[in-house]
């Protein structure tokens, strides 16, 4: 079996509120050479990037080291809603914010986003997902049936929404982002604890209309953010054929379009099990589940088409810790 792994990360392994509030005021990190944990914008919770394709390539030729199988990092709290570390009962909402979509998406990526997720959704593919749990002890590496599993069922994609009744800004920074998504969670009705306790808000930009970065320092970021109705889980996922092979077009003969559902597929995969990013599941470097098996290209994980209900999609695999008798590696069904 040929196994991939990722770098060492600087630990940035810090779950809870009080990290965030510690972090507040350090200073912005957007020098993403590789995925994991990342620091944006002054005053906002950390993100995990998904590296671009050079990124990865240039990780996996220097890297000799691994993190290691993904461990619980202690969820964290949301009022009423508990201690929150995956998403029990996933429910994921795809937002086309902006007037820059009207009339205006040369790759058809709003289709395919929308054809794609109700199939991703309890299938094989993203069922490995399923192994990884809450109110487990921090620091565990297999549930073995203890707590409460991520979800992976028929019926997770709860619908979309075109907030494009004005402009969205031309280059939106992170705290634009999460504010619609708060706007998303009110329009989608969900404006309780509970209700954004299992969500996760796609925000998907149009052409030309992408966050300073994308393409040359990530593809895509998931994130969390603080409101009235809870804490809210996001995408920042950008209009990806604008950053061509750096986001995956034709990668691995996939397909000029293969870039959109593999990039929204490793974050919606990564939101399910660190849905309030980072305290979920993560390595000892402070990489997710589709982090350590972004652009394989050969081998065990490498990337392909796989035929869900609702078509052929091009996707990622997926870190499986019970993969290879418990040694972990990337699987694209489980």
């Amino acid at each position: 079996m040929k196994r991939y792994f990722l770098p060492a990360l600087s630990a940035l392994l810090c779950a809870t509120g009080a990290a965030w509030a510690q972090n507040a005021s350090a200073p912005a990190s957007n020098d993403a050479t590789l995925g994991g944990v990342r620091y944006l914008e002054r005053g906002q919770r950390p993100v995990i990037i998904h590296p671009t394709v050079e990124a990865a390539k240039r990780a996996r030729k220097s890297s000799s080291t691994s993190g290691g199988n993904l461990y619980y990092h202690g969820g964290t709290g949301d009022g009423s809603a508990g201690t929150v570390g995956v998403e029990t009962a996933p429910k994921i909402y795809l937002v086309f914010w902006g007037s820059q979509w009207n009339n205006n998406d040369p790759s058809g990526e709003a289709s395919i986003l929308e054809s794609f997720l109700p199939g991703a959704s309890g299938s094989s593919w993203l069922n490995s997902v399923t192994q990884y749990c809450e109110g487990v002890n921090s620091g565990t590496f297999f549930c073995n049936g203890a707590g409460t599993a991520a979800g992976n069922k028929t019926g997770e994609y709860a619908g979309f929404w075109y907030d494009n009744a004005s402009k969205a800004p031309t280059h939106p920074r992170q705290s634009q982002i999460a504010s619609e998504a708060v706007r998303a969670a009110a329009h989608f009705g969900n404006k309780t604890v509970d209700s954004n306790a299992t969500a996760q808000y796609v925000i998907a930009t149009a052409t030309g209309n992408s966050s300073s970065g994308f393409g040359s320092q990530y593809c895509a970021y998931h994130s969390s953010t603080t409101s009235t109705y809870g804490d809210v889980a996001y995408t920042n996922l950008p209009y990806i054929t604008d950053a061509g092979a750096s986001c995956g077009a034709n990668f691995n003969g996939l397909g000029a379009n293969a870039g959109i559902t593999i990039v929204e597929g490793h974050e919606a995969a990564e939101t399910i099990t660190d849905q309030f990013p980072n305290g979920g599941w993560l390595d000892s470097s402070g990489y997710e589940n589709g982090d350590k098996c972004a652009w394989i290209s050969s081998g065990q994980g490498a990337s392909a088409d796989v035929t869900f209900s609702t078509g052929t999609f091009p996707v990622q695999s997926l870190w499986s810790n019970a993969y290879n008798s418990n040694q972990g590696g990337c699987v694209m069904s489980y």
